[in-house]
């Protein structure tokens, strides 16, 4: 289980981090510290539903994290089709929703691009948070683009906005025991709803 992020503290808690939250929020939830280094990652071990778990937070900042999350899959001889679960954000879901989702392209998304080219396949199960601002329904109706750019990315979020996203990390973490207990088509049926 792999999030996506910047690491610094300057990125701490900007949009584009929303994967390392993940994944620090689901290490909290079961008792663990990511703070192991393995192959260009702070990573930690854990059991989640039953079965063995890395949590793994790539130290390679989010355009370079197929490097990391390769080395990854091959230390621990892992098929990233059956395997691994990549958590990161996702400009055109509006914040305070996720999706889950089996495979795919990158979708502009700098690091899933960076996952997808250094693996060699877009067969990876990805969990996409959404952290696009907050629009009125006329403005989308519209065509106004949910695309904050850049500066929105890695600008810090007010605390309204962390305090949408706290709720949904907690859904976020739900939904992976959820994917170790029951898989992806039946986490997908459950949690992949248009209102959440």
């Amino acid at each position: 289980m792999v999030g996506l992020g910047n690491p610094g503290p300057e990125y701490l808690w900007t949009p584009h981090n929303a994967g390392f939250m993940a994944v620090d929020r689901i290490a909290a939830q079961e008792g663990v510290v990511v703070l192991n280094r393995r192959c260009r990652a702070v990573t930690a071990s854990c059991r989640i539903a039953g079965r063995d778990v890395i949590l793994a937070k790539p130290e390679t900042y989010m355009n370079l994290s197929g490097a990391s999350l390769a080395a990854l899959v091959r230390e621990y001889e892992a098929d990233p089709a059956q395997d691994l679960l990549v958590i990161y954000d996702e400009l055109d879901l509006p914040l305070g929703t996720f999706r889950i989702k089996e495979r795919g392209s990158p979708a502009g998304h700098n690091g899933a691009r960076s996952v997808t080219a250094s693996l060699g396949t877009q067969e990876w199960l990805r969990l996409r948070i959404g952290v696009g601002p907050d629009l009125p329904p006329e403005a989308i109706a519209a065509g106004a683009s949910r695309r904050g750019g850049k500066d929105y990315l890695l600008s810090p979020m007010g605390k309204r906005d962390l305090t949408i996203l706290d709720e949904v990390l907690d859904r976020v973490a739900t939904a992976t025991r959820r994917i170790l207990e029951t898989g992806p088509a039946a986490a997908m049926n459950e949690f992949n709803r248009k209102e959440q």
